[in-house]
C-alpha cells in the first residue's frame, strides 16, 4: 500500500499518489499486474471500503493511455481489467483466491505463458518468497530471472527467488511451500516455541522427510499412511531432536512427565497432527500451481 500523505479522499489518493507511481512503474517494464490484498489496515478492515477503493482505482487505471508494446493488467474482484484490452484472460480470471499473496504467482506463471522471461515481484510479505522460490523451480525451462522487492527506500532489498531455488535443488525448492505451510504459515498455525530456523534444522538433520513433502505436493487430497508416520517422525525431532520415538501421543506423556513442560508447548495429539498436515497440504497444493482455483 503506498502511502497516502495528505490525502483525504479516495481521488486525491488516486491524482496525487497512485496513478503517477502506476505511469513511473510501467517506465522500466513491458507489463505491470496490480493485485489487490484483501486484508489491509486501518478503514481497510471495513470490507465495503476496500471494495469501493479496489474498484476506483481499477477504474482509474482503465483510463491511462498505455503504449502499444505496454500491458497493464489490474484485479477487480474476481475478474482482472487490461489495458490495451486483451481478448483471453482465462488463466488469470475469474479467480477466487482472497490473498495477494498466492494470486500473485497466478499472474506470474501467466506472465511466463505470453512469454516474458524475466519478473519483479513487489511485496511487503515474505510468504510470497517461498512461493516464488517454488515457482522458480516449476517454471525454469522458461525462466530467465525472478526477483521480489522487499521494503522501501534505505531498507528496500532484492531478493532472487531463482539463484535460491538453483542452491536448493529442484526437490528441495519444490517441497518448500508444504514444509513452510506444515511448520506455520498465514493460514496454518505454527508449533508453539519452534521457529522456522529450528525447523529448517530440523529438516536438514532428518532428510527423509523430504520424500513426504513431496508425496504432499504432488497429491495435497491424499494422506498415505507411510506420509503420516515420517513427518509425525519429523514433528517429533522438531521437539526433542535426541528422541528415538515415532510416536506423537507416546513424546506428549514423556515431555509432559519428565521435563513438566507447559500444555501449549507439547506437540499435538497424532489425531489433532493428521488435520494439521491435511491442512498444510491443501494450502500448499495450490499456491505455485498457477491455478487461479483453489
Amino acid at each position: 500500500m503506498l502511502n497516502p500523505g495528505s490525502s483525504r479522499t479516495f481521488q486525491e489518493y488516486s491524482t496525487a499518489v497512485f496513478i503517477s507511481f502506476i505511469e513511473s512503474q510501467l517506465e522500466y517494464g513491458s507489463r505491470l499486474d496490480l493485485v489487490w490484498d484483501c486484508y489491509w489496515q486501518n478503514f481497510l478492515r471495513n470490507s465495503d471500503n476496500k471494495e469501493e477503493l479496489f474498484s476506483f482505482l481499477a477504474e482509474q487505471v482503465m483510463q491511462l493511455v498505455v503504449k502499444e508494446s505496454k500491458q497493464l493488467v489490474v484485479t477487480d474482484k474476481k475478474q482482472v481489467l487490461t489495458v490495451p484490452p486483451r481478448k483471453d484472460t482465462a488463466n488469470l480470471a475469474p479467480c477466487n483466491h482472497e490473498e495477494a499473496d498466492t494470486r500473485m504467482m497466478v499472474h506470474a506463471a501467466d506472465a511466463l505463458e505470453c512469454g516474458h522471461r524475466r519478473i519483479l515481484i513487489r511485496t511487503v510479505d515474505t510468504d510470497v518468497v517461498i512461493l516464488a522460490v517454488a515457482l522458480a523451480n516449476e517454471r525454469s525451462e522458461v525462466l530467465d530471472e525472478l526477483w521480489l522487492t522487499l521494503g522501501t527506500g534505505k531498507n528496500r532489498r532484492y531478493i532472487a527467488a531463482h539463484q535460491i531455488a538453483k542452491a536448493l535443488g529442484p526437490e528441495k525448492s519444490r517441497a518448500l511451500p508444504v514444509f513452510h505451510a506444515i511448520t506455520g504459515c498465514d493460514r496454518v498455525s505454527a508449533f508453539a516455541g519452534h521457529s522456522k530456523k529450528a525447523a529448517w534444522a530440523t529438516w536438514n538433520a532428518f532428510p527423509e522427510v523430504t520424500t513426504a513433502f513431496l508425496g504432499l505436493a504432488s497429491t495435497p487430497s491424499e494422506l498415505p499412511d507411510g506420509v503420516l508416520s515420517t513427518l509425525e517422525r519429523f514433528i517429533v525431532l522438531l521437539y526433542d531432536r535426541t528422541s528415538t520415538c515415532c510416536d506423537v501421543n507416546m513424546l506428549r506423556k514423556k515431555l509432559f512427565s519428565r521435563k513438566s513442560r507447559s500444555l501449549e508447548h507439547l506437540p499435538p495429539t497424532r489425531a489433532a497432527l493428521e488435520q494439521h498436515i491435511k491442512r498444510a497440504a491443501y494450502q500448499a497444493g495450490y499456491t505455485v500451481s498457477g491455478d487461479r482455483q483453489q
